[in-house]
Parts: C-alpha cells; sequence; structure tokens
C-alpha cells in the first residue's frame, strides 16, 4: 500500500440550517407581540422594507381542489391571509373598519375656526397614568404624619415593603436600627396600617387580615378569636372554630365569607401596571346559517413592503461593496416577507383544523372536548408535529366561548369502558367538578364513588387519577367535605390558599 495525497468523491446528505430558515422558524414560534418587536428591528435596520399601510382587498384563494399539495409551493404573492375552509369553517375578506360620522356618535375634534384639528391621539394618550404604590402611599404619610421623625420612620417602612406589601421587620428591630423608642414606631405603624389600602406594613396574614377588618368596624372579639386559629380554618376545621369563637354555624359561616372577601398581599399588583391585555391571533364568530366563520386579526399580522424601486434606483449609481449591501438586505426583505406571509398561513391552516376537531366544544361546552394531540392535527394539515407545537404556542384564538390558548385544545385521552371513542381529560375534570357539585350533603362521593359513576358513563379511569384531578381542581377531600356539610348552616369553602 502507497500512503499519500488523493482525490475522493463522496455524495453525503445533510440539514442545513440557513439563516433564512431559522428566522422561518423563529417567526413560527413567536408570539404576536415579539413577531411585532422583531419586525420594528428589522424595519430600523432593513433601508428596503417599508410599512405597508395600504388597505386593497385581499385576493381568494383558488379551490382546495386546485391548490398544491404543500404551502411550500405557492407564490409569495399566493399566500394570503385568510382561507376558505371547507365543512363548516369559512373565511372573512371583510376587513374593512369604518370610521362612521357624527350620526353614528364618532366625530373628529374641530380646532380653532371650526376647521378639523388633526388630533390624531388615540383615547390610550388621553388616559391618566397610574400611580405606583410608594408614590401613592408617599402622599397619604404627608397628610397624616406632621412630625418630622414620625415621617422618617414612616419613609422607611415604605422603604421596606415587599411585594405583597408586607414588613417583615419587628418593631423593636426597626426601633434599635434607627434609634428611636419601640412605641413610637409601634404607633407610626399603627397608623399606616389603616392607610389605602388596608392591611400594608404587616409582619404577618394575621394582622394584615385584622387590620383590613378594623377598616370595616368588623374586628370583635369572636372575628380575634378567628383570627388567632386560622391554622383551623386552614383544616377545615369548623366545629372546633365555632366552640372557639363561640358562635353557631350560621354566624360562623358569615365570618369566613367576611375573611375570604379580604385581600391578603393588598400590596400585590400595584407596581406592575396595567395587565397585559391578551390579543388574539384568530378571530372566530358563528353565522346564522350555524357554520363558523374564521380569520386572522389584522392588527397582530405586520404588513411590510420591499422598495424594490429604491433598491434600483441606488444600485444603479453605487460602488461594488455598496451593491453587495443593497443586495443582501433585498434578499433579507424579500425573505422576511415570504415568511409573515407563510407564518399566517400556517397558522391559519392550524386553527381552522382544530376548530374542526373541537366543534362540540364550541356548540356544547367543555363537556364534549374531544382528546386531540399533535400528531392528529399535523396529520390533518400535512405538516410536521414541531411545526404544529410552534403554531400552537403562545397564540390565541378569540370564541364565543372565550379566548383560549390554541394549546388548550390538546388534551390527554382517557380510554372508554367498552373500548369506544375515547374521552378529553379536560371534559373529565369537568365532569368530576359537576358530580362534587351535585353530590347530596348526606351522602358524600368519595374518589372510588366518582370512579363508580364516571364507569357507569363509559370513562376507564383509576381512583389515583380521579384524586389527582381533584386536588388540580382545588376540591377538598370526600372527609372534609363531609364534616363541612355536616356542621349546620354551613356551605362548602374553597379551599385556602
Amino acid at each position: 500500500m502507497v500512503a499519500g495525497p488523493r482525490l475522493e468523491f463522496r455524495q453525503t446528505q445533510s440539514l442545513v440550517m440557513t439563516p433564512q430558515l431559522r428566522q422561518a422558524i423563529k417567526l413560527l414560534q413567536f408570539s404576536n407581540l415579539e413577531v411585532s418587536a422583531f419586525v420594528e428591528g428589522e424595519l430600523e435596520r432593513n433601508p428596503l422594507l417599508e410599512r405597508d399601510e395600504r388597505s386593497d382587498a385581499v385576493p381568494e384563494l383558488p379551490a382546495p381542489d386546485q391548490r398544491a399539495e404543500t404551502t411550500a409551493n405557492l407564490d409569495s404573492a399566493d399566500m394570503v391571509r385568510l382561507e376558505k375552509l371547507p365543512d363548516a369553517v369559512e373565511a372573512d375578506h371583510t376587513n374593512s373598519f369604518d370610521e362612521g360620522g357624527a350620526s353614528d356618535g364618532f366625530s373628529r375634534p374641530i380646532g380653532p375656526g371650526g376647521r378639523d384639528g388633526g388630533d390624531e391621539r388615540g383615547i390610550d394618550d388621553l388616559a391618566a397614568t397610574p400611580r405606583n404604590l410608594r408614590s401613592h402611599l408617599d402622599e397619604q404619610l404627608r397628610l397624616s404624619l406632621h412630625d418630622r421623625q414620625e415621617r422618617v420612620i414612616g419613609a422607611h417602612l415604605i422603604a421596606l415593603l415587599d411585594g405583597a406589601g408586607r414588613v417583615a421587620v419587628s418593631n423593636a428591630e426597626l426601633a434599635t436600627a434607627m434609634g428611636v423608642s419601640e412605641s413610637t414606631v409601634a404607633r407610626v405603624r399603627q397608623t399606616m396600617m389603616r392607610f389605602d389600602p388596608p392591611g400594608l406594613f404587616a409582619t404577618g396574614l394575621r394582622d394584615c387580615l385584622a387590620a383590613q377588618l378594623a377598616d370595616k368596624n368588623r374586628l370583635d372579639p369572636a372575628m380575634e378569636a378567628l383570627l388567632d386559629n386560622l391554622e383551623l380554618l386552614a383544616r377545615r376545621d369548623l366545629r372546633a372554630l365555632m366552640q372557639v369563637c363561640e358562635v353557631d354555624g350560621e354566624d360562623l359561616t358569615q365570618m369566613i365569607s367576611e375573611i375570604r372577601a379580604l385581600d391578603p398581599k393588598p400590596g400585590a399588583g400595584w407596581d406592575d401596571g396595567p395587565l397585559q391585555q391578551i390579543i388574539p391571533d384568530v378571530l372566530m364568530r358563528a353565522l346564522p346559517d350555524g357554520e363558523w366563520l374564521i380569520e386572522l386579526n389584522p392588527e397582530t399580522m405586520p404588513r411590510v413592503l420591499v422598495n424594490e424601486h429604491y433598491h434600483a434606483r441606488v444600485s444603479a449609481k453605487a460602488g461594488r461593496e455598496a451593491r453587495s449591501y443593497l443586495g443582501e438586505n433585498l434578499s433579507s426583505a424579500n425573505w422576511l416577507v415570504k415568511s409573515l406571509q407563510q407564518r399566517s398561513n400556517t397558522i391559519l391552516k392550524v386553527a381552522a383544523e382544530i376548530v374542526r376537531q373541537q366543534d362540540g366544544f364550541f356548540r356544547a361546552g367543555v363537556g364534549h372536548l374531544r382528546p386531540l394531540i399533535l400528531r392528529d392535527v399535523a396529520g390533518a394539515v400535512e405538516m410536521h408535529e414541531s411545526t404544529v407545537s410552534r403554531v400552537t404556542a403562545n397564540k390565541y384564538i378569540a370564541t364565543p366561548r372565550g379566548t383560549f390558548e390554541l394549546k388548550y385544545f390538546f388534551t390527554t385521552a382517557l380510554s372508554a369502558v367498552s373500548g369506544g371513542e375515547s374521552h378529553s381529560a379536560e371534559a373529565v375534570r369537568h365532569r368530576i367538578r359537576a358530580l362534587v357539585g351535585a353530590e347530596n350533603p348526606e351522602d358524600v362521593l368519595s374518589d372510588d364513588a366518582i370512579v363508580s359513576a364516571l364507569r357507569r358513563e363509559g370513562v376507564d379511569i383509576a381512583r389515583r387519577t380521579v384524586a389527582k384531578y381533584r386536588d388540580a381542581l382545588r376540591i377538598p377531600s370526600s372527609v372534609q367535605r363531609k364534616r363541612e356539610k355536616s356542621t349546620v348552616g354551613l356551605a362548602p369553602l374553597d379551599r385556602v390558599g
């Protein structure tokens, strides 16, 4: 054998993830907010991209039997936001918005001299900016405490507030740290616990609830005894509570209702700002003939255009490096437009199949939710399971029954007793809640009794599965429910959390 260099030809197959392919996959699993942020960044970076402000009508797709087998073969011009869906799922092509006139209750602001002022501010620009908790408390501190030393102590307490509105440091520790008397700290703290919202600056749950009850003038000896024995309430030992508080069942029921109406974390939510509203990606409504109308939400679809005229005008006079830079940006812009169109088309196709599979849920409720897995939808829309998983992540659909994440409709299956059609786990949990809610107080259902009832309805389920679902639904055990319902005048309580 002679050792030496030589040339060989080999043919191999490998999957190469190009930057464009990675971008398309990333866009597919992004939420609508993440897509909007990504597109904004591309608009700033790429000079050949511009926002599409047109409101042209969307062209219609060809009939299902005239389309290509996969969406990958469609031209970018044919990728549209809406798809005509067979079998009781149809698309809506009317996305225009009529601003209306004065007769409709809408009018444009009028400037001086009766001319159109051209004020294009939205109502969000006119809304008051919410104050955070510390600013709210600082204002009350200035109005309530006038002594300089007390104000310093109050400011220190405000600085020590945690997210729930508690100050875990005791009065003695604060007094030692600040070099003041403990009585002064206790007096300032007691005053500030009546600030709005009441219950702040408490060291624990008991003091927090007591301050709120005192603010409502409901802190009587019986209520104080109840607050001193919250562990009995957590164990749902209502008979012991009646003995400790020296009240009957009706009074204890009212007292517990008042406790449940209080806020155990009065400081939570103040500094978080307004809750982020969920904007659905897909809109769905029922037509008069009973069919479903499905469309993509135009608010969640960024529309961009490629400015090819600008590219042709600039590249004609540009040098070699500038032409190379423009060429890269042109390719990136074209790919982004195509990826956005492909993303919209894929979301609509997957959502349409989910609606078709879960038609019973939309018509009759959660009890008719079918077991569904990614493979079922992937096979129907001729996509890979990983693609369906990315499409359904962080995507929402607005339906007549509420707004749901697309992943909500994928539930595990529980087999039937006689080998019939399997049952959805979510539907079984709903049935367990209904059985417990309708049980006789004299005959509380145990987990074994629930298993027997479900098996009579055709659901093959184990006792440990019933216990797991019951815990997930925050339903007490049969022993706890029997203890509650055996107490005269007491209604079932939600689990203390």
